[in-house]
């Protein structure tokens, strides 16, 4: 069975929609203007409720089928732009310097417009569909935001899925995993504190840059040494900076800062922990001290085996190409927040052979469209069959 012909004939309008979106990426929660423009599409689509405001600037969808059945499903979008300035040349991109759908977020709000509107056309479901289109999945939890606004209280639902855009995967494609698919991420911030002095004379200070320089080192010897090589833990210090401005002072104080990802949420206790150990007994080892801040970040995004056989089933009757098995990877995703209130999946589709996200040339493929709609129709037609 191909894709659902509806969406091949509402491809232009959807492409429509997308362009429209991608010419005006907003950022985080400030995504009044999107967040609008789908509330009025819902609108017009006849959706039975709308509702806005929910985590600040999520709006929330509900269809209803036919029949008496109280189950409910749930997919999510994200509206969410990155502070990027782009440089594909596209006609239609984006209008406000410094911003950019570099992610795809605007194929993935689209996506979702068209599957509500051929749900609400057709309602060949019993039950209801709840279509959720969040804000600030780019470092903000939106997700978390929804949730902590009663997302599953006021809207309760069953099952919860989404999707994200994978580029260099070919179109026609779908990728998803029971278990572990994303990685969680933790930011630390490390602060080490000395004597500063003359770059002639150090013997006469406490030298924070080696301190520091020592810490970085140190630290990557806790996944060699602490972690179970069968895991999957990565440790970055992203950036290393001074007080001092000049190549004959030493500073009285290095920072550096980094992150720590996992698809094991024992491992994120381990490194918080040995982090500290690491960075405090160091610096003591030289003199100095040493202070480290922990910010958690995103959990692991983790499938229900269920929810994601389900969903590669669905992906197979509009005749996608399934990997079942794909192997996780280690970007984070706040649908992770989702899936530890409800089950449900998440899957990767198919982008071609484009720049990745996050690039000022990353290019969400419009062809992708049909085959995520088809994805989310089809899914709740099989989650929520009428008699």
């Amino acid at each position: 069975m191909p894709i659902k012909n509806r969406f091949a004939e509402m491809l232009p309008e959807i492409m429509g929609w997308r362009h429209h979106l991608h010419e005006n990426p907003e950022l985080l929660y400030e995504v009044h203007e999107t967040a609008a423009f789908v509330a009025a599409r819902l609108r017009e689509f006849g959706v039975d409720q709308v509702v806005t405001g929910v985590g600040r600037t999520g709006v929330v969808g509900i269809i209803r089928g036919r029949g008496t059945s109280t189950r409910a499903i749930g997919l999510r979008a994200d509206m969410d732009a990155l502070p990027i300035e782009e440089a594909t040349g596209l006609p239609y991109a984006s209008k406000v310097p410094g911003k950019m759908h570099a992610c795809g977020h605007d194929g993935h709000t689209s996506m979702l417009l068209g599957a509500a509107k051929y749900l609400a056309e057709t309602r060949n479901f019993d039950g209801s569909v709840v279509v959720i289109f969040q804000p600030a999945e780019e470092g903000g939890a939106g997700a978390k935001a929804m949730i902590d606004d009663g997302l599953f209280d006021r809207f309760p639902m069953d099952e919860v899925y989404g999707i994200h855009n994978a580029p260099g995967v070919p179109l026609g494609t779908l990728m998803t995993r029971p278990g572990p698919l994303q990685a969680s991420s933790d930011e630390f911030e490390i602060i080490v504190k000395g004597k500063g002095g003359h770059a002639a004379e150090p013997h006469r200070a406490i030298d924070t840059t080696l301190v520091a320089a020592h810490i970085v080192i140190a630290l990557h010897s806790i996944v060699s040494r602490n972690v179970d090589p069968l895991k999957r833990v990565v440790l970055t210090v992203g950036t290393f900076w001074t007080d001092s401005a000049a190549s004959n002072i030493i500073p009285d104080e290095a920072r550096m800062a980094g992150t720590v990802r996992t698809l094991d949420p024992e491992y994120r206790t381990i490194a918080e922990a040995r982090i500290r150990d690491v960075v405090t007994h160091t610096a003591a080892a030289y003199g100095a001290t040493a202070q480290m801040i922990w910010d958690p970040g995103y959990p692991v995004t983790v499938n229900d085996p269920q929810g994601a056989a389900r969903a590669a089933d669905a992906a197979r009757a509009v005749g996608l190409h399934v990997i079942d098995d794909a192997d996780p990877i280690m970007p984070s995703e706040d649908f992770s927040y989702m899936l530890e209130q409800v089950p449900g999946a998440y899957v990767f589709l198919g982008n071609g052979d484009t720049p990745m996200c996050h690039h000022p040339k990353y290019v969400f493929d419009d062809e992708a469209i049909p085959y995520g709609c088809s994805f989310f129709a089809e899914l709740v037609e099989r989650r929520l069959p009428t008699a």
